[in-house]
């Protein structure tokens, strides 16, 4: 069983910045796949910004070149630093960890405001 645990959000004034982290524990092996997914009141979940386990990245057109994920694989832990927020970023954000022939898992989400 792999178990996720994000941390970080909360409330901040457009323009700011959050870091969210997640440590992923449990038997996950090395070779694994994390992301943030962000669901937004009364729209759709979707992609934010992946990592592979060789560490290309992928980005939603709408945070790329403010938000960056990272790993450290070491820790089992994904982060997403958000630069220059703005009130359209607000949502649960999720972390989610996909192990090859296992599929993917899920943290429980954590919240992000951003105020005008």
């Amino acid at each position: 069983q792999v178990q996720l645990l994000e941390s970080g959000g909360g409330l901040v004034q457009a323009g700011g910045s959050l870091r969210l982290s997640c440590v992923a524990s449990g038997n996950i092996g090395s070779n694994y796949a994390m992301a943030w997914y962000r669901q937004a009141p009364g729209k759709q979940r979707e992609l934010v910004a992946a990592i592979s386990s060789g560490i290309s990245t992928n980005y939603a057109n709408s945070v790329k070149g403010r938000f960056t994920i990272s790993r450290d694989n070491a820790k089992n832990t994904v982060s997403l630093q958000m630069n220059s927020l703005k009130p359209e970023d607000t949502a649960v954000y999720y972390c989610t960890c996909t192990v090859p022939g296992r599929g993917g898992y899920w943290g429980q989400g954590t919240q992000v405001t951003v105020s005008s």
